[in-house]
């Protein structure tokens, strides 16, 4: 099976992520906080989110399986709220481009140090001066961008 598909499709995600700090930020400055925006974001998230687990089977979801998951993984969730609720604050002062950059920047030094380390699972991977220039340009990229 070709991996084509899902490349493209990653790709027409992150154009439409690129869409929510501006959408959000408008609702933000409709009612006059960029909290209670976060908030109603990931509440329609929420719900899309059941709509989807209606229509594809709820896998086994269970207080059980729930229970063995350990505390800290869902920390995820508090993760996806300081994204949403970091693009509403921080894209409308630094632009969505800027904003982005860094973000991908962030995301490269993270993954990165998650591989080398083996966190949560990952195989070690080691930071090669391959990759360890590979994201020495991104974030010199992030600089660049934020600073124009």
């Amino acid at each position: 099976m070709t991996s084509l598909p899902y490349i493209a499709a990653a790709f027409v995600v992150g154009m439409l992520v690129s869409t929510q700090p501006a959408l959000n930020a408008i609702l933000a400055r409709a009612i006059a906080s960029p909290y209670a925006a976060t908030s109603i974001s990931i509440l329609v998230a929420f719900v899309c989110s059941l709509v989807v687990l209606a229509l594809t089977g709820r896998g086994e979801l269970s207080a059980q399986t729930l229970g063995s998951v350990p505390l800290w993984v869902f920390l995820a969730g508090v993760v996806g709220m300081l994204f949403v609720g970091g693009g509403i604050v921080i894209a409308p002062v630094i632009g969505a481009l800027a904003f982005f950059i860094c973000v991908v920047a962030g995301q490269l030094v993270g993954a990165a140090l998650a591989d080398h380390f083996g966190a949560f699972g990952l195989v070690e991977r080691a930071l090669t001066p391959q990759r360890g220039l590979g994201i020495v340009m991104v974030v010199a990229g992030a600089w660049i961008v934020s600073r124009g």
